[in-house]
């Protein structure tokens, strides 16, 4: 069995210098490729179910698939709700078997983040699992603008609720389909300075792959979401598969057709993290 919590994966890769891949999963095809690809690799994975996801398929059905993936795994499996928005959903993901929550208060003031985050940590550490919070808001792409982490706040945030990791706005933006972008090192250095908790980046597919791999190896950054980048390599899969037959309608037989080039995309994005 190799079903572990986030802190189980990111404490070692704080001291160890390297991160880990916090992979967005839409459905059984893609978190199936993820940890095979985690195996070729033999690092650790974090299967990540974000709202899209849970839209689709019910939280408590995505529990069971992660689980039976994380107990069947050679390497080390994280269950992740990724973006958890309210009290209850995070109690729901860890009543279904997820071994570790995202609280996202970010779009909240300091204090209620600090209250509401703190909250799901006590009920996280409660129960044996992990809690990531998030400080400094991570925009979107043609969409809501982001808010850059202020390192005090950070310090602060850290400090008063007690999170397995701190997801920080330093330039990241989500779904962002270009490798254009990158990261703002000097206010990585600050918010580090102050604190020694784990750091996450989301929207890691717009951050250049050298940068993520330095990063991770220099830095306490040791959680990169990479969600755009898989979902774009899926759909070019997808696409091959359904046109390399007009007259095929047995979607069993298309999806398969994905998992080797999801297992290849995911293969380097978890080899450039592991050091």
């Amino acid at each position: 069995m190799a079903l572990v919590t986030l802190a189980d994966v990111l404490q070692p890769a704080l001291k160890g210098g390297y991160a880990v891949g916090g992979l967005v999963t839409l459905g059984w095809e893609d978190m199936r490729a993820f940890v095979a690809a985690a195996e070729a690799e033999n690092c650790p994975v974090i299967l990540q179910a974000g709202p899209s996801c849970r839209e689709h398929t019910p939280l408590p059905v995505l529990g069971k698939m992660f689980r039976h993936l994380a107990e069947n795994a050679s390497v080390p499996v994280v269950a992740h709700l990724d973006h958890g928005y309210t009290y209850d959903e995070c109690a729901l993901a860890l009543d279904s078997g997820f071994t570790s929550l995202m609280f996202d208060g970010s779009r909240k003031s300091l204090s209620e983040n600090i209250k509401e985050t703190k909250r799901i940590v006590d009920m996280a550490h409660g129960a044996g699992i992990s809690c990531e919070g998030e400080i400094g808001f991570v925009g979107y792409a043609n969409g809501e603008n982001s808010a850059g982490t202020n390192p005090d706040e950070a310090a602060i945030f850290a400090r008063d609720t007690n999170v397995d990791a701190m997801a920080i706005s330093v330039g990241n933006v989500h779904l962002q389909q270009d490798k254009e972008g990158g990261l703002d090192e000097i206010r990585i250095d600050e918010i580090q300075s102050r604190t020694n908790v784990p750091l996450v980046i989301h929207g890691g597919s717009g951050v250049p792959v050298e940068q993520r791999q330095r990063l991770a190896k220099t830095t306490n950054i040791c959680k990169f979401n990479i969600g755009t980048e898989l979902r774009m390599a899926f759909g070019a899969a997808m696409r091959t598969a359904v046109n390399a037959d007009s007259k095929r309608f047995d979607r069993v037989t298309i999806l398969k057709e994905t998992h080797d080039p999801m297992v290849a995309a995911a293969r380097p994005i978890l080899s450039a993290l592991k050091g």
